[in-house]
């Protein structure tokens, strides 16, 4: 199983912008789809963005098209998630996810990170 860690999360205003990072191990990495995923107080965790192998191609939640952008480094053995516009119902745990089927898949993978807290102030 790939081990990851996230990094990023934290308190912004709303129209403000964070970068989610995760950190795999292992060299496995690059042949993983990966994606994230976020859970918000009394809901349960969702998808929100996948990325395919390479880096090509992307797929997102449609609340987060055009705000959100996810993408890999493979030297680095780690994924990003670029959020813009942030709105106060974004406000969530984040997880990374390694192992999603395909990049248009919104089931998750088998291996998870810890999360990060990303909070949204209005």
């Amino acid at each position: 199983q790939v081990q990851l860690v996230e990094s990023g999360g934290g308190l912004v205003q709303a129209g403000g912008s964070l970068r989610l990072s995760c950190v795999a191990s292992g060299p496995t990495f690059r042949y993983n789809v990966m994606g994230w995923f976020r859970q918000a107080p009394g809901k349960e965790r969702e998808f929100v963005a996948a990325i395919s192998t390479s880096g090509g191609v992307a797929n997102y939640l449609d609340s987060v098209k055009g705000r959100f952008t996810v993408s890999r480094d493979n030297a680095k053995n780690t994924i990003y998630l670029q959020m813009n516009s942030l709105k106060p119902e974004d406000t969530a745990v984040y997880y990374c996810n390694a192992g999603l089927i395909s990049s248009s898949s919104t089931s998750p993978g088998g291996s998870w990170g810890q999360g990060t807290q990303v909070t949204v102030s209005s």
